[in-house]
């Protein structure tokens, strides 16, 4: 393997919509700042065009819908211990939802280093 090869992590798949609360704040804004506050290495919001979960209810885009409820994906990745230790603080704040987690390889992570131009 090349160098810059990380190893071995986990990556969190939190399936939700976009009309999904927690104390009347949108979940997926809860969850991403929940990650920043532990320090987790990476995460991601996806807004998918379409899809449906356990219901069958297909939620896609309607021009002509005023609130729409589409799908969310938020992926998170970081070492186990880190994603079990944000999973403690969260489970109780995904009333409907899936959440995943798979071993992934991580082959590089490049960003700058604090204090540089």
């Amino acid at each position: 393997m090349n160098s810059c090869y990380l190893g071995p992590k986990k990556i969190l798949k939190i399936y939700i919509d976009s009309s999904t609360t927690f104390e009347g704040e949108p979940l997926w804004e809860i969850l991403l700042q929940k990650s920043k506050e532990l320090h987790i290495a990476g995460a991601t919001v996806y807004k998918g065009v379409a899809g449906f979960g356990a219901h069958s209810e297909l939620h896609t885009f309607n021009i002509w819908r005023l609130k729409q409820k589409l799908p969310i994906i938020i992926e998170i990745i970081d070492t186990e211990e880190k994603i079990i230790t944000l999973l403690e603080q969260i489970n109780s704040m995904i009333t409907e939802g899936l959440v995943t987690m798979s071993d992934i390889d991580v082959i590089s992570y490049h960003h700058p280093k604090f204090g540089e131009d």
